[in-house]
């Protein structure tokens, strides 16, 4: 078969022949791989910065995607750590870690948003005892799933939804989806009083919005939920240890490890309902995967979808 092969943390992907997956017991099929998003994780994870990665080389990289079953039926997919991903003609499907697709949806678009969608989703459904009615800060929300963060916020049923960021007219955008409000980041401490925030940036960012909001905060007993989820503004972050102190700020982090994998499973029937309803603005860009190195580090606001 062919796929997008890592060979070296260093260099891309090269699309090449690749032996074949192989099942090695009852509880796992060959199925073909129809659709497969080309994520910030999917990068992070053929350079090997990812915290799961484990420097085994080669590796076909690749976290979900649309696969088509032994039984002929669209299932979307979420894989275990493995050296055998979705980026590739086949895959290896395992028992329990798929779910099937209704008639006529589009993979693209599912594998295009179930994956950003997912990190917010999980965030709130999982990480806090969210409940309707509070408020929501999504920091970075420019990004792709900084935007899904937004509507999968309002989803939920929160009662006000901010959007965060640098870039004035992205940030207008989001109106549209769902924020009643949005911020570039000097002006945080307008955010001051929300319930939750959704922290895609990190570093440096983080850091003084947990200051400038904390400052101007009206009840500091009041719990704050800091959901962090990406690291899009750096891996570490000068947390002062006065905001720690200063108010009832509660941080807590939301992906692999922390979330048991059983739980991920358990909220795709909801998720994959919502986006092929049509209850998100997916953004999809599909590209072949002979092009994997064309596309790789490209700079686009659509998730690239990588047909094999």
């Amino acid at each position: 078969m062919h796929a997008a092969v890592v060979s070296a943390f260093d260099r891309p992907p090269r699309y090449q022949e690749f032996p074949d997956p192989v099942a090695q017991g009852a509880d796992e099929a060959v199925v073909e791989v129809v659709a497969a998003g080309l994520h910030p994780r999917v990068r992070s994870q053929a350079d090997g910065s990812h915290y799961t990665s484990t420097d085994e080389l080669p590796l076909i990289p690749g976290i979900d995607g649309v696969v088509r079953g032994p039984d002929g039926r669209l299932r979307y997919t979420i894989l275990d750590d493995t050296t055998l991903g979705t980026l590739a003609e086949r895959t290896i499907l395992r028992r329990g870690r798929s779910i099937v697709l209704p008639e006529g949806v589009d993979p693209v678009a599912v594998a295009a948003a179930m994956n950003p969608a997912m990190s917010s989703w999980v965030a709130l459904r999982r990480r806090i005892d969210f409940r309707r009615g509070r408020s929501v800060l999504v920091l970075g929300a420019t990004g792709n799933a900084g935007r899904m963060a937004v509507q999968v916020a309002r989803k939920l049923g929160a009662s006000r939804v901010i959007g965060a960021g640098r870039n004035p007219a992205a940030l207008e955008a989001l109106r549209p989806l769902g924020a009643d409000e949005v911020l570039t980041l000097g002006r945080l401490a307008e955010a001051a009083d929300v319930d939750v925030v959704l922290d895609y940036l990190w570093g440096e960012p983080a850091a003084t919005a947990m200051v400038d909001m904390i400052s101007t905060r009206k009840e500091r007993s009041d719990p704050v939920h800091w959901i962090q989820i990406g690291s899009m503004a750096g891996l570490t972050s000068p947390v002062p240890s006065a905001a720690l102190r200063a108010a009832r700020l509660q941080i807590v982090g939301s992906g692999i490890g922390s979330v048991d994998g059983r739980e991920w499973l358990e909220e795709l029937p909801q998720l994959v309902d919502a986006v092929t309803e049509g209850e998100f603005d997916v953004r999809a860009k599909a590209v072949p995967l002979k092009d994997v190195e064309q596309v790789w580090a490209a700079e686009t606001d659509d998730r690239i979808v990588l047909l094999p």
